[in-house]
């Protein structure tokens, strides 16, 4: 055994503990990264050959693993927009170059374009949503995704198509007597249309009343949407014919007005002619116009853009990936993951099927990173480095030693 191989043995040895220490260091900055998975140095030893009734020193080696399949607890937040999974899977999120990465790091934010971006820089990605089925996915690659907006959709309105009517006609009105009532209808740009309906008790036809419906063009003049129409009962008050009014179509350009208001069909079925005052109550379906309000994320991944007009459309779904060995993936800067050689091919999934685990909004994930078993690894590490360099030292004094026997 030479000296000089003792020596060589003492760095092999601090080196290697000088990689758990940094390791160590790691784990302990990272303490409160969202996400975060811990590292430690796994020892395997240098064995050198040996002949001649001498040994020859070898000295260790240190390779770096990391406890990515780990998950880590639980905090709760106030923010819709932080999620963490809870059980197999990361996201998938995209950097400023384009590439398409893997993170357990969620706490995503909107941003002024409308996208979601955690505190690394990384775009959650995922598919248009589709409510008939789930969106089709590339199961072995990051190939049809897209960045998830919150804001693609923009101001939101629906256009009115149903509507309802129900109350009372008196009985002993007088022959062409009026009542009106209004209902307010959207068109296809959002603007609120006033409908008005009135009933006129018919001057001939015993229990029949008849219905017109009009709405305001540009100057405020109405114009007819539902000519006079015969409204008939029965004899102990209950409506007879017809069971719906149905207005015309009422385009832009004759009225000038807004957007095109659609032929909106109204069920009367629940109008009477009773011995009472008139009363009426009634409803058109439809949306105004109306800006995003805040986004809704279920444990399917499934994001929801809920604007303040009380609208909730689903409008994406998140992706999630995951490969055979999490444990073998690539860190890179940023808390995110590449798919490396041991680790497996990547595959692709939605929250809450088979191998994915569901998404849990306003929650992060936090480190896995054990402060008190670090600092412990940290002693440790000190001891074994301050030993090594003994070895190493001692080996220089008897080089000293013998150096000296020529003196």
């Amino acid at each position: 055994m030479s000296l000089f191989g003792t020596m060589r043995t003492g760095v092999s040895g601090m080196n290697a503990q000088a990689n758990r220490l940094g390791n160590v260091g790691d784990n302990i900055a990272n303490a409160n990264t969202s996400g975060y998975k811990k590292a430690s140095s796994s020892f395997s030893s240098m064995i050198m050959p040996s002949a001649g009734g001498s040994y020859d020193s070898g000295g260790v080696d240190t390779t770096t693993r990391y406890s990515i399949k780990q998950q880590g607890s639980f905090s709760y937040t106030t923010s819709a927009t932080d999620l963490a999974i809870n059980g197999d899977g990361f996201f998938i999120v995209k950097s400023t170059d384009g590439a398409n990465y893997m993170t357990r790091a969620g706490n995503f934010e909107v941003q002024a374009d409308g996208t979601l971006k955690n505190a690394a820089g990384f775009t959650l990605q995922g598919y248009p949503y589709s409510s008939t089925t789930d969106p089709t996915i590339v199961i072995n690659g990051f190939q049809g995704l897209s960045d998830i907006n919150v804001n693609a959709g923009g101001l939101k309105s629906t256009p009115s198509t149903l509507g309802s009517m129900s109350g009372n006609l008196p009985d002993g009105d007088a022959t062409l007597t009026k009542h009106s009532s209004s209902l307010v209808a959207y068109d296809s740009k959002g603007n609120a249309r006033t409908l008005t309906v009135t009933f006129e008790k018919d001057a001939t036809t015993p229990d029949t009343w008849n219905a017109t419906i009009t709405a305001p063009d540009n100057t405020g003049a109405p114009q007819s949407l539902l000519a006079s129409t015969p409204i008939t009962f029965n004899l102990d008050g209950t409506l007879k014919t017809p069971s719906k009014l149905t207005t015309a179509a009422f385009p832009a350009a004759t009225s000038n007005v807004g957007g095109d208001l659609n032929a909106i069909d109204i069920d009367i079925t629940g109008l009477t002619e009773k011995g009472a005052a008139y009363s009426m109550t009634g409803s058109i379906n439809g949306q105004g116009a109306s800006g995003v309000d805040k986004v809704q994320i279920g444990k399917d991944g499934v994001v929801s853009i809920l604007y303040k007009n009380g609208q909730s459309i689903p409008t994406y779904r998140i992706a999630m990936a995951n490969v055979q060995s999490p444990n073998n993936l690539t860190p890179q800067a940023g808390n995110v993951y590449t798919q490396s050689n041991t680790s497996g091919v990547v595959v692709m999934g939605y929250a809450g099927n088979s191998g994915y685990g569901e998404i849990k909004s306003g929650t992060l994930e936090n480190s896995n990173v054990d402060i008190a078993e670090e600092l412990t690894v940290m002693i440790e590490a000190q001891r074994n480095y301050t030993a090594n360099s003994k070895v190493f030292q001692t080996g220089s004094e008897l080089l000293d030693v013998l150096v000296n026997l020529k003196r």
